[in-house]
């Protein structure tokens, strides 16, 4: 049986979220899709007719995503599941420090979350075996040079979901989070630096999708990455602090 499942899936132009789309297209769900760039989320509207709902814009527009959500409802008038997967990253530098690149990441990576919960809660709250999904970051698991302003962004998410968890349990409302390790992505192509274990998009999209009907607290990958990490961030923070200075580059862009 196809699955039928409303979907509002964002960041769907490109890396993991496109890929995402299409194996949830493939299913046979119908996906909300959003993103600032609307030709990729036409092509696939093309591909997939009566399955797409198109309702791009700027998620940092609180405006624009009162009104996504008031499209969702005059279309479907509920959702089943809703995929937050817009992100971006920038680095700091710490010789130069930027609040205003601090300021740009946070509001991508958790103000614009929090717009689209307070759009998308209360069509879960109509759906089908409501779930709630979001794509935070295992650099929340240890701190990494440069990712000062990326972690804190994906950390607030992190934090703010699972507290939500524990508020929407009694309305049976789940909620998952994703946390990749390296994936191939138009973000991660500009790093100038290793990026251990990376996985290519579809496998990272093919991973969380045959995952989230299960509903797991947290889909986190790939798993000896999370492993490592998990472990370093359990070392003493002198250790850990060490670590660190080693991977940290010196003034010269080079590492120590």
């Amino acid at each position: 049986m196809a699955d039928r499942r409303r979907i509002w899936l964002t960041g769907a132009s490109s890396g993991i979220g496109a890929q995402m789309a299409e194996e949830l297209l493939n299913s046979g769900a119908r996906l909300a899709l959003t993103a600032r760039t609307l030709a990729p989320l036409k092509a696939l509207s093309d591909r997939y007719p009566g399955q797409v709902l198109l309702v791009p814009g700027d998620l940092t527009d609180s405006v624009q995503v009162r009104e996504i959500g008031k499209r969702i409802v005059q279309a479907w008038g509920a959702l089943d599941t809703v995929i937050l997967n817009a992100g971006t990253c920038e680095y700091v530098d710490a010789q130069q420090f930027d609040a205003a690149l601090v300021e740009r990441v946070v509001r991508t990576n958790l103000l614009a979350s929090s717009y689209c919960l307070e759009s998308a809660l209360p069509l879960l709250r109509a759906g089908q075996r409501p779930h709630l999904v979001g794509v935070v970051s295992s650099v929340t698991y240890w701190p990494l040079p440069r990712a000062g302003a990326y972690g804190a962004s994906k950390a607030g998410l992190r934090y703010l979901l699972e507290s939500l968890r524990i508020d929407l349990a009694q309305e049976n409302i789940d909620v998952t989070l994703v946390s990749p390790g390296f994936v191939d992505t138009p973000l991660t192509e500009h790093n100038d630096f290793p990026m251990p274990m990376r996985w290519p998009a579809q496998k990272a999209a093919q991973h969380i999708c045959q995952r989230l009907e299960k509903r797991p607290l947290e889909i986190a990958f790939p798993a000896p990455f999370i492993v490592i990490l998990r472990l370093l961030a359990n070392l003493p923070k002198r250790l850990q602090l060490a670590l660190g200075k080693r991977l940290a580059r010196t003034s010269d862009g080079k590492p120590s």
